[in-house]
């Protein structure tokens, strides 16, 4: 599975926020989050409407450094309860950064927190962050969710590139997923090519596209497994199975769990 380009990932931003903003109107915005258990449901709107801002902005006045929150205009959401005012102000800002990411292009310098400084880099955040923010939210209003194949796998790959970066940076939870001749596979049984293959070594793990035997792996469907691969939901749920040693896999999502 191939990463998308600038272009898919600006119309994911504005599709995956039309439809978090079409759960949240009219619901209940005191609901508990399951999958961000400290937030509401409106919370977790603001989250994910602050996150496009706060990108948004950094890609309009290409940053060098990091933008302190305080001075993104309107970041901390609307006042009140109003759904729909929320909804507005979701959809406002997710559009305000579409506008930048395109205008800039995917290969303008910009201040990230990652190993690319890219606004290319942003655009696939945010749409990624959009995406399995919706499935927060469809869990939290009992909603069946589908994510896009191409948009559900990429989500796995780029998680695993934060995952590697944050233990390159030395994450003290990112550096323990390591020890030698243990393997986790991970493969989307409904998309062709949907696998990924962790291999835990002395100093770190590493990760390839790969279809082969592992000491545990995770299978089943592809949104099922991104969902899963992200802390949504069971391992064993959704029409997943594991196979193989379920403490290597429990290991792996206890200590990637951070961000």
């Amino acid at each position: 599975m191939t990463i998308l380009g600038h272009a898919r990932y600006c119309d994911e931003i504005l599709a995956q926020t039309d439809r978090l903003g079409a759960l949240v109107e009219g619901a209940d915005l005191t609901r508990r989050v399951p999958g961000c258990p400290d937030w509401n449901l409106r919370e977790l709107v603001v989250h994910v409407g602050g996150a496009h801002r706060w990108a948004g902005e950094m890609v309009r006045g290409r940053a060098a450094e990091e933008l302190p929150e305080d001075q993104v205009p309107g970041i901390e959401g609307p006042a009140g309860e109003d759904a729909a005012a929320l909804v507005g102000w979701l959809t406002a800002g997710a559009a305000a950064t579409v506008d930048a990411l395109r205008e800039a292009g995917p290969d303008t310098e910009v201040w990230t927190w990652a190993w690319e400084r890219r606004t290319a880099f942003w655009a696939r955040r945010m749409a990624h962050e959009t995406a399995v923010h919706r499935a927060d939210a469809a869990l939290a209003t009992g909603t069946a969710y589908d994510v896009a194949p191409g948009l559900a796998a990429d989500t796995i790959t780029e998680w695993l590139q934060i995952v590697a970066f944050a233990q390159a940076q030395g994450d003290p939870e990112a550096a323990e997923l390591r020890g030698g001749g243990r393997s986790l596979y991970l493969h989307a049984t409904d998309v062709p090519g949907a696998e990924w293959l962790i291999e835990f070594g002395v100093d770190g793990f590493t990760w390839r596209h790969a279809h082969e035997k592992a000491t545990v792996a995770l299978r089943g469907p592809l949104t099922e497994l991104m969902l899963a691969f992200n802390r949504r939901q069971k391992p064993d749920e959704g029409g997943l199975e594991v196979l193989g040693d379920r403490g290597l896999l429990d290991f792996w999502l206890e200590r990637s769990s951070f961000g």
